[in-house]
């Protein structure tokens, strides 16, 4: 998924939106967090988190990570946008929360005008 990660940070940015968690799209990222302790990596994750005022999360794949973060982001009053490729099997539990704004894309065309249509 990480060309579609950077697809999307390139669609937020050209948007002008500031994306302050941009290094979830590098190539490098399990390189860079292997020098981190799990505690360096939470303390961060959540510091993205607490400085941001939205948090748009790709939820086409299931990740435990993403689950703690949207709803560490809905207990602090966040805005929060998720999107996933249509079709697939996203999680009900983040579809059926009625704090979460969920929003299908087929293509990186149609997720631009979602994206400006509730950001």
């Amino acid at each position: 998924m990480l060309p579609v990660y950077m697809q999307i940070i390139a669609l937020l940015k050209k948007s002008g939106h500031e994306v302050v968690s941009e290094h979830v799209a590098s190539s490098k990222l399990e390189e860079a967090e292997a020098r981190l302790t799990e505690e360096e990596i939470f303390k961060s994750d959540i510091g993205f988190i607490d400085e941001c005022e939205c948090l748009v999360a790709d939820v086409t794949i299931p990740s435990i990570g993403v689950g703690y973060e949207i709803c560490y982001a809905v207990s602090r009053g966040k805005r929060v946008l998720c999107i996933y490729k249509e079709g697939t099997n996203a999680s009900a539990m983040v579809l059926g929360n009625e704090r979460v704004i969920s929003i299908p894309y087929v293509d990186m065309e149609g997720l631009e005008k979602s994206l400006k249509l509730h950001l």
